[in-house]
């Protein structure tokens, strides 16, 4: 164990200096470009501080891109498993969406409204163009699906909308499903491990759309909660330290080399996040970390340890939906405004600081409490 202590600190000090380093360089690019945040909405008369955001660079993230992809290719001890490739292949693909819908959101333009289905419907029986009438016919499935995620709170603006995201998420999500179930060395890879009652349930070749979702909601989830200064980033860390100490209890050094390097760049990125930050993760990052999260659950056959472990952002999700179907389809908000740390801020009064700090603390408590169940599964 002393051993691996030594190791995982090596690591993690030496990804601490690496995107420590690179921040600098970082922040000077970002100011160059001009890849800063922009007021699209003034919440200023509902939340004070907003405003102080405005030319903060966003893209932050990148650090910790960037010094996860670099160590892993060159030093991990087991770079050229088909497991390691897989998770930096949907780390990579999610900052790579993430970085254009963060500078799509800066310079691209504002996206059109979308049509409300029942207009689509009828326009497919007015329509004196009898050619157009069958292209809507056609394109109403694709209509109904860009409807539902309107209805659970997605708004047009200048990035990517939320239904042409979940086309590339899911391209993460289904590549981790396909390649753990194909190609991984477990002797079942159909087995689900079920946390407390220490069992294991075949679900078989569903283990495929089970891990397409869970990416798709862990990366979204992660996002959301990427709102407020040290936010994202504090509850990242309390929720991969404790995949590190499964990892080192299972002795899967590959993705102990993986996690103390997301651990490392996020202490270094906090350092310049906390208020008033230097930078914002962006899309870039919180797409990323999200997507490698739910990743390496399912690398170290614990996904179900994510609703304990990460229950935080599970319910910052759960929250946007709630209110997405309570305004859309309720006609009613349920909350002050989300994902629920705003609601806090603006029902509670709470300041900032204090919303990042409880939320960290709360995520390092369902942390310990889903290392706590791992340790009764495994005596």
């Amino acid at each position: 164990m002393e051993e691996s202590l030594k190791y995982v600190f090596t690591i993690t000090i030496s990804s601490m200096l690496l995107s420590f380093a690179l921040a600098f360089p970082i922040i000077n690019l970002l100011y160059r470009l001009k890849i800063t945040r922009r007021m699209t909405v003034d919440f200023t008369t509902l939340i004070e501080k907003r405003n102080l955001k405005i030319g903060v660079p966003i893209m932050g993230g990148l650090i910790v891109v960037i010094t996860v992809l670099f160590l892993n290719i060159l030093y991990n001890p087991d770079r050229n498993n088909n497991g390691t490739l897989l998770l930096l292949f949907i780390f990579f693909i999610s900052a790579l969406l993430g970085g254009f819908d963060d500078i799509l959101n800066i310079f691209g333009r504002e996206r059109a409204k979308q049509r409300p289905l029942i207009r689509t419907i009828r326009l497919i029986k007015v329509h004196r163009n009898p050619f157009k009438r069958i292209f809507l016919a056609l394109s109403l499935p694709w209509e109904a699906y860009k409807r539902f995620f309107y209805l659970l709170g997605s708004n047009p603006g200048k990035g990517i909308q939320a239904h042409e995201k979940i086309i590339i998420q899911s391209i993460a999500g289904l590549s981790l499903g396909i390649g753990l179930y194909f190609f991984s060395s477990r002797l079942n890879p159909g087995d689900l491990h079920i946390p407390l009652a220490n069992i294991y349930l075949n679900i078989g070749i569903l283990m495929i759309p089970f891990a397409w979702i869970t990416v798709v909601l862990m990366t979204n989830a992660v996002n959301l909660a990427d709102g407020m200064d040290g936010l994202a980033a504090s509850q990242l860390i309390a929720s991969y330290l404790a995949f590190l100490l499964i990892a080192l209890i299972k002795e899967d050094y590959r993705t102990v080399f993986l996690i103390s390097t997301v651990v490392g760049s996020l202490i270094s990125y906090l350092y310049f996040n906390t208020p008033p930050a230097r930078f914002q993760m962006g899309d870039v990052g919180s797409l990323a970390l999200g997507s490698l999260l739910a990743g390496v659950a399912f690398v170290l056959d614990e996904p179900l340890m994510l609703l304990i472990i990460s229950m935080p952002f599970a319910i910052t999700l759960l929250s946007t939906v709630i209110q997405g179907i309570g305004r859309r389809i309720l006609g009613r908000r349920i909350f002050r405004m989300a994902p629920i740390h705003y609601h806090f801020q603006m029902k509670n009064g709470w300041s900032e600081e204090k919303i990042v700090f409880r939320f960290a603390l709360f995520n390092f408590f369902t942390a310990m409490l889903g290392l706590w169940i791992f340790f009764i599964d495994i005596t």
